[in-house]
Parts: C-alpha cells; structure tokens; sequence
C-alpha cells in the first residue's frame, strides 16, 4: 500500500482534481497519485433515469485498482443514482478501496443558480472527505457539522465542515491504526 489514487471518470477539470488532491493529502496524510481519466461511462447510463449507475461505474473501478493502492477515488461530472434513491452525491464501499463522487449536483448551476467555483470547491471537498471516510471505517455522523453527517440534499451539504469531528477523528486514527497492524 502507497497512495490514494485519484481518477477522472469522463471529463473533469484539472483545477477540482488538483484541490481534491490536496484534501486528501491533509485529511489522511497518504500520497495522492492521478490516474489516466477513464472514459465517459456510457454503459453505466440508464436512458429512463437519464442517470449514471454509481454501482456500474464502481464495479468497472474495482478492475482499474491499482494493486499498491489504499483507496481510488473516481470524480465524474455525470450525475449518479443507485436503484433505491433518486440521486447519490457519491458512493463508497465501507470499508473498501472504492469511493466515487459526483460533481453534478455540487453545482450551483444543477439548481438553476448562477455559478459559485468557491461554493463548489467546497462542497467537493466536503463530498470528497464523506466518502473517502467511508473507506476508513467511518458510518454517518449525527454531528451536522462533520463531513460524515448524512446529506440527502445540497443545503445539507452546505451545513457541514470540511474536517472530521472529534469523534470521528479519533474512530479514523483507531482505523488508520488497525489497518496498518492488519488488525
């Protein structure tokens, strides 16, 4: 194990990968390395939901894990569903390598509201740090203002910090821990 991987999944600014990059590097102190993007998930789009299937998409990432990776973050502008949910900011597998957020819905535009980059940068990172906090271990945070708390739509999201609580920082430095004594 040596680095977070980060991958494009179809056309993503280089600008939100590179902050991205940088909130991983902070929040879990690993290297980050970039991936070649992938290409637009074409098979994973379900024309009646006119929506991307995240479980699709992350059982193709599953393939594309490098072998030396702790985790691989994918990023997608696509707009993403799982069977049960209309929509998804993101999905990660607790526990797992695999995480992927969606860039769609952190926009300003989504919602028919001029453009915000900072606003969007944010939510991003927030969404990043979420999901990525999955694959450590971390469940859904009753605390509003964690990054782990539950966000079922984009005022929610706006609510929260970009850092862990301190529960959840420690439950991270126990995990983070465990997973290097293979406990």
């Amino acid at each position: 194990m040596t680095a977070i991987y980060l991958v494009a999944v179809g056309k993503v600014d280089d600008e939100i990968l590179t902050g991205i990059e940088v909130c991983l590097w902070q929040t879990f102190g690993f290297t980050t390395r970039r991936l070649n993007p992938l290409p637009d998930p074409a098979p994973a789009y379900d024309p009646q939901r006119q929506q991307y299937s995240v479980i699709a998409i992350m059982k193709d990432l599953l393939k594309q894990c490098p072998g030396d990776a702790i985790r691989l973050l994918a990023v997608t502008e696509r707009d993403l569903f799982i069977p049960m949910l209309s929509f998804v900011f993101g999905q990660a597998q607790l526990r797992g390598k695999i995480a992927i957020i969606s860039l769609a819905r952190l926009r300003q535009e989504f919602y028919g509201l001029p453009a915000n980059s900072m606003l969007f940068i944010s939510r991003a990172l927030k969404e990043t740090v979420h999901e990525m906090g999955h694959t450590f271990g971390l469940t859904h945070c009753l605390d509003r203002d964690c990054p782990m708390s539950l966000s079922t739509n984009i005022q929610q999201v706006d609510i929260k910090g970009e850092t862990f609580c301190a529960n959840c920082t420690i439950l991270l430095r126990e995990n983070l821990r465990q997973m290097y004594l293979g406990g």
